[in-house]
């Protein structure tokens, strides 16, 4: 519904992944006022539920285009992070994958001081969101409202690659549930959310829009948040521009910034809430010092190796299908190591790759336990300027290792009996001289986490209840509050995130 009022028990900032689901579960109580607040337009774009459209997307009027500051550890390239400014946010334009990531992660935030969030924590919460139509339920949800299914498209299954991975010495095959008792040394099928019906399944179409009917429930779109209004140290309301008009909803319960983790630690700081230093150089009044706000940017990358191979098959809907995880290094917590495979150029990327002479095949090495960490500041005082990003990324000669061993694998992988027919040949990187291919060709994989990250030392901005240190009536729940980004795609987490939040906000009020 479109009917704004003054006031309303909550105002959730964001109707990403995490913000939807939070808005259905607190709209269930008719006696609760909710309003949402997206910077984006309703998803009506038809490139949206086409599975294969998201490319499309990219750049679009759906499309945050964040842009890093020149990064020097990659030639000086900037580097556009796509993000959603849709209902639905970034769960409406991304690549549908959905990777929980590994229990270690989980365990870690918990070691990091988020108690409450160990794997054994936050499973039940996986389970409610989820309904899974493959096998191991102790594991899955079959009663949620988000459609979750193994690779749905035959030709982007692979039985080479699963066959050329375990002869290569890695567990898996077809059945291996990757979200389930094991992620690491496993090369199974991707799960997607997607519909029965073929069609993405965002969180706005799986919590949203079932609920858009409801009286008490206010979804504004176009609605681009400028600041939180503080007093006395307490979340008041929320100040927003819609239509050219500056406007401000009062909160009576709790501010809930679900803007994800680029536009939550923006808003923060535009109210007043980061490093007081970096707030008054931009003529900021401080109303709490929390200098981790902004601090902590983590992000995945991803390395393209490219194949000739013998197999001319048609172009694939999906960007892949196949996965294998893995650590490059055995004292790391969790799988460092994502390596998707697509057995032919996909249909959405078509365009944008290189004319190759013949059929190719991908592997994607991905780093998804980055040691390289940056930062988000305010460029101004301006609500409308976009935030200088700057992830560092492979500042830590680390990430370059990890990259390096993950090519090797994917070359023995390459290299087995099992694989033959799939392989004519290495075109990428080839010959090249690797660590230049990887600072000249790594991009992001669109997943910045951890700039309002969840502890309960001086750089933690949130507590494990998810508020913020310092602000009463005010939580921010979505990707910047990781410690640690997930072994993974983050958006299964995002939901989690959404549904924990909710429970702890439901008991505490």
């Amino acid at each position: 519904m479109d009917n704004i009022h003054s006031a309303y028990h909550y105002i959730i900032i964001g109707a990403g992944a995490s913000g939807c689901v939070i808005a259905n579960r607190l709209s269930a109580d008719p006696a609760i006022k909710v309003l949402v607040l997206e910077a984006g337009d309703m998803d009506t774009n038809p490139n949206i539920s086409d599975v294969g459209g998201f490319v499309k997307l990219w750049g679009s009027d759906n499309d945050w285009k964040l842009q890093t500051t020149p990064q020097s550890a990659l030639l000086n390239r900037e580097i556009v992070i796509n993000q959603g400014k849709v209902l639905g946010g970034s769960s409406s334009i991304n690549a549908m994958m959905y990777v929980r990531g590994n229990p270690a992660n989980y365990d870690q935030w918990s070691a990091l001081g988020a108690k409450g969030w160990s794997y054994k924590d936050v499973l039940p919460y996986f389970k409610c969101i989820e309904n899974y139509n493959g096998e191991f339920a102790e594991y899955h949800g079959v009663d949620g409202e988000l459609t979750i299914r193994d690779c749905p498209e035959d030709k982007m299954r692979s039985p080479e690659f699963l066959n050329a991975a375990a002869e290569a010495g890695y567990n898996g095959g077809p059945h291996w549930d990757y979200n389930a008792a094991k992620q690491e040394n496993g090369a199974g099928l991707l799960q997607f959310h997607i519909d029965a019906n073929g069609k993405r399944e965002s969180g706005a179409t799986a919590f949203l829009h079932p609920v858009m009917d409801r009286s008490n429930l206010t979804v504004l779109t176009g609605a681009h948040v400028t600041k939180i209004v503080i007093e006395n140290d307490t979340a008041r309301g929320v100040e927003f521009i819609k239509d050219n008009k500056t406007q401000i909803c009062n909160a009576i319960n709790e501010v809930v910034l679900s803007a994800g983790a680029l536009a939550s630690p923006k808003i923060l700081l535009l109210s007043g809430i980061g490093p007081s230093a970096d707030l008054q150089q931009v003529g900021i009044d401080v109303k709490v010092d929390l200098p981790g706000v902004g601090k902590n940017l983590q992000d995945h990358l991803q390395l393209p190796i490219i194949f000739r191979t013998t197999e001319d098959l048609p172009h694939t809907t999906l960007l892949t299908g196949n996965v294998l995880f893995i650590k490059t290094n055995p004292d790391r917590v969790a799988p460092d190591m994502q390596i998707n495979f697509t057995p032919s150029i996909p249909a959405p990327l078509a365009p944008l790759l290189p004319d190759f002479a013949g059929p190719v095949c991908i592997f994607l090495a991905i780093l998804v336990q980055p040691q390289s960490t940056g930062e988000l500041k305010l460029a101004s005082n301006n609500p409308l300027d976009p935030p200088v990003i700057n992830p560092g990324y492979l500042q830590n000669e680390e990430d370059i290792k990890a990259l390096t061993t993950a090519v090797k694998v994917i070359r023995s992988i390459a290299g087995t009996t099992a694989f033959t027919k799939l392989n004519a040949g290495e075109l990428a990187p080839g010959e090249a001289d690797m660590e230049g291919f990887i600072r000249s060709q790594v991009s992001t994989l669109w997943h910045p986490a951890g700039t309002c990250r969840m502890g309960t030392d001086a750089m933690a901005v949130v507590d494990p209840k998810l508020k913020v240190r310092g602000i009463k009536k005010l939580r921010v729940a979505d990707a910047s509050i990781m410690p640690v980004v997930t072994s993974g795609n983050t958006v299964a987490a995002c939901f989690m995130i959404g549904e924990r939040a909710s429970q702890m906000i439901i008991n505490d009020n």
